[in-house]
């Protein structure tokens, strides 16, 4: 069973800074695009930030230049630093990944952390 664990999450002050973690575990062969999504209340899940297939980063138009997504491959965990919050970045923070669980698997299988919520406060 794989699991996707964030934290970091906690509540803010507008303009502060919070860094949150994602660490996966259990068994598979390895994770492709690991990234950040958020859900904000009443709104369907957003990308915030990604690591794409080729390595390189793609973000959300609303966290361009305030948040930052980092990764530590070989403890396959990834981070997102996230400053000059505002409360409209108020939400659930999820982490997610593409999953090849085996070697010779045909399929990425998509897997997702439970969330961790950051609240800004104005």
């Amino acid at each position: 069973q794989v699991q996707l664990v964030e934290s970091g999450g906690g509540l803010v002050q507008a303009g502060g800074s919070l860094r949150l973690s994602c660490a996966a575990s259990g068994s598979f062969f390895r994770l492709n695009d690991m990234g950040w999504y958020r859900q904000l209340p009443g709104k369907q899940r957003e990308l915030v930030a990604t690591f794409t297939s080729d390595g390189s980063t793609n973000y959300g138009n609303s966290v361009k230049g305030r948040f930052t997504i980092s990764r530590d491959s070989v403890q396959n965990t990834i981070y997102l630093q996230m400053s000059s919050l505002e409360p409209e970045d108020t939400a659930v923070y999820f982490c997610r990944a593409k999953m090849l669980r085996q070697a010779t698997s045909r399929f990425l299988e998509e897997v997702w952390g439970h969330g961790t919520l950051v609240t800004v406060s104005s």
